[in-house]
């Protein structure tokens, strides 16, 4: 399935175990992530999500392009699971808090996740990016407007349409995690954070994170123009040439050549 997860007192731990693939996701985990999301969202014994990837080296590699090149995700309606936007998580506004625990890299689609999450720890040697545009695509994910919302519009911009990565520190400095600590503890921290939450009365918790989030009937209210102009662009880019030549350079392991069409 590509995604563990484990109930740790109040606490639902979720792995995104694709370590060969650099925790990216392919259809089955996307689908498995957003059940876990749901999971969390309707039991209430669960006052706390962690997530993290498996290994050491990734935290979530993003959208897996080998899959997207091959074909490989749903084409068909699944009128429950799409609107949780990527991952199962992108879109998917649980009241329920999500801390992310970053061990590795964070790219695309994975900080998108992170994004999404409430709470961020990160290893010392953490890196995020979203690094769509290198490939003929965009961060559809929420990523181009949570990072717009996040931080000052220079430096939002020069990540945006660079796509370069910044490290764990810097991401501190930026105030986008809430703690950077040796990988062997990114995991403790943050279920230790995660238990700190779970000491507080949930109803009280949950309903603090949807004021907070502008969060009505599972969606925020606040991204809903954000999200609409998202999916339009990302509808129009998808279908481009350089899209599909982004996909194909990235599996055969060359430069794209972009025909800006």
């Amino acid at each position: 399935m590509g995604v563990t997860t484990d109930l740790r007192g109040h606490t639902l731990l979720v792995t995104i175990d694709r370590p060969e693939a650099r925790n990216a996701i392919d259809q089955a985990t996307w689908d498995a992530l957003g059940d876990a999301w749901q999971r969390a969202e309707t039991d209430t014994g669960i006052r706390a999500v962690v997530i993290t990837g498996a290994g050491e080296k990734a935290f979530c590699a993003g959208a897996d392009l080998r899959a997207i090149a091959e074909g490989g995700y749903r084409t068909t309606a699944d009128p429950v699971r799409d609107p949780w936007g990527f991952a199962g998580v992108a879109s998917h506004e649980i009241s329920v808090p999500v801390i992310a625990a970053v061990n590795g890299l964070a790219l695309g689609g994975g900080w998108e996740i992170v994004l999404a999450c409430d709470l961020v720890v990160a290893a010392e040697h953490a890196e995020f990016a979203l690094p769509e545009v290198r490939r003929g695509l965009i961060a559809g994910g929420g990523g181009a407007f949570r990072i717009a919302d996040q931080l000052p519009r220079p430096l939002a911009m020069e990540l945006l349409l660079t796509g370069e990565r910044i490290s764990a520190a810097r991401a501190l400095e930026l105030g986008m995690v809430n703690r950077v600590v040796p990988a062997e503890q990114v995991l403790p921290e943050a279920l230790a954070l995660a238990e700190r939450i779970g000491r507080n009365a949930p109803l009280a918790v949950q309903a603090t994170k949807r004021i907070a989030r502008s969060i009505t009937h599972g969606c925020s209210t606040a991204d809903t123009e954000p999200w609409m102009r998202s999916a339009a662009e990302v509808s129009r880019v998808m279908r481009s040439e350089d899209a599909r030549e982004g996909a194909r350079a990235f599996v055969e392991k060359r430069e794209p050549v972009w025909q800006a069409r």
